[in-house]
């Protein structure tokens, strides 16, 4: 997945908006002013990365799983890890990861919003190449 693409995924998602609140070059996702992602450029020998919010075991299994994934960069390493967008991570594994960020940034909101985000999210992914995402 390339950092364009991993941009249509991110703002695939219900009222999602991005933002650079930290200047230009790190685009951040938000869903009800709340982040799910941020993703930085490319810089020296680092590829483009991007940073999740993930449920702290399965952050830790990840991290087994795929050594590229690492905790978050400049973020609660706890709740966050941060992934290259340079195809180490497959792009449907990046695109599950991306919706499970935003599913635990909604599981947080109030009720009525909950409800709504999650009855417009629907049980797809978001669309990647080469992917099964509808």
């Amino acid at each position: 997945m390339t950092p364009g693409q991993f941009i249509d995924a991110a703002l695939w998602f219900p009222e999602t908006r991005e933002t650079e609140p930290f200047g230009p070059g790190v685009l951040v996702y938000k869903v009800r002013e709340k982040v799910f992602a941020l993703l930085m450029p490319e810089s020296g020998d680092h590829p483009a990365r991007v940073s999740l919010k993930c449920e702290p075991g399965l952050a830790l299994e990840l991290r087994a799983q795929f050594p590229a994934v690492v905790p978050g960069y400049h973020l609660n390493k706890r709740h966050w890890n941060t992934v290259p967008v340079d195809g180490v991570v497959p792009d449907e594994e990046l695109a599950e990861m991306l919706r499970h960020s935003y599913e635990r940034v909604v599981a947080g909101m109030r009720r009525a919003d909950r409800d709504r985000l999650t009855a417009a999210l629907g049980e797809d992914l978001p669309p990647v190449p080469g992917g099964t995402g509808s």
